[in-house]
């Protein structure tokens, strides 16, 4: 099927976004290359997909919750080995036991100036997590039906480091907000699965 694309990732994005995503096109930066992984699983019959709250660190998206996910590596020979590599080291889930179903529309972030590659896999058993250490303070699984639900979309203010007292689209899941660029690659992915279940 058609990816959703941009117009499904914009819903979810800050304000502030737009703006400078025009800019940053100006700029006509070299963005770094990342990716990350948004892993769906059974568990008690149901599908579930798991996300990852990042350690607190000097970071940009330091503590924020996110999919599993990295920096691209020279010897990645794709953008989907890098997802699922970064996927093995961060949440201990070994890249044969991935299966890549389709890739999500880039995301650039203006803040690290990084260009991020979504990707949407299928593991067959009920998974068995291990945090990085270094990396992940905890392991956050959550059930599809939770992003399915309307109920869980909802706006948060918030300041960052490049943002003060904004109000941003967000999505509850599991007690946590999630917000910026993974609820924008998350809303991409939920209008792919409400489009399938249409059919």
């Amino acid at each position: 099927m058609p990816l959703p694309g941009a117009t499904a990732q914009m819903e979810m994005a800050a304000v502030e976004r737009l703006e400078e995503l025009q800019n940053a096109q100006m700029a006509s930066k070299t963005p770094k290359e990342a990716a990350t992984m948004m892993l769906v699983y059974p568990k008690y019959d149901v599908p579930y997909f798991v996300l990852i709250e990042r350690m607190i660190s000097k970071g940009k998206h330091s503590g924020q919750i996110a999919f599993p996910g990295g920096r691209s590596e020279e010897e990645d020979d794709s953008h989907a080995v890098t997802a699922l590599r970064e996927t093995e080291e961060e949440v201990g889930i070994l890249m044969s036991h991935q299966e890549v179903i389709t890739a999500g529309t880039p995301v650039y972030i203006p803040p690290s100036n990084y260009l991020v590659r979504p990707f949407l896999a299928f593991a067959k058993a009920n998974l068995s997590f291990t945090p990085q250490p270094s990396e992940v303070k905890s392991i956050i699984e959550v059930p599809l039906q939770e992003l399915l639900d309307p109920a869980n979309v909802s706006t948060h203010n918030l300041s960052t480091s490049y943002m003060e007292n904004v109000d941003v689209p967000c999505f509850l899941l599991k007690d946590h907000i999630v917000w910026g660029a993974t609820a924008m690659m998350l809303n991409e992915f939920k209008s792919l699965f409400t489009l399938a279940m249409d059919h």
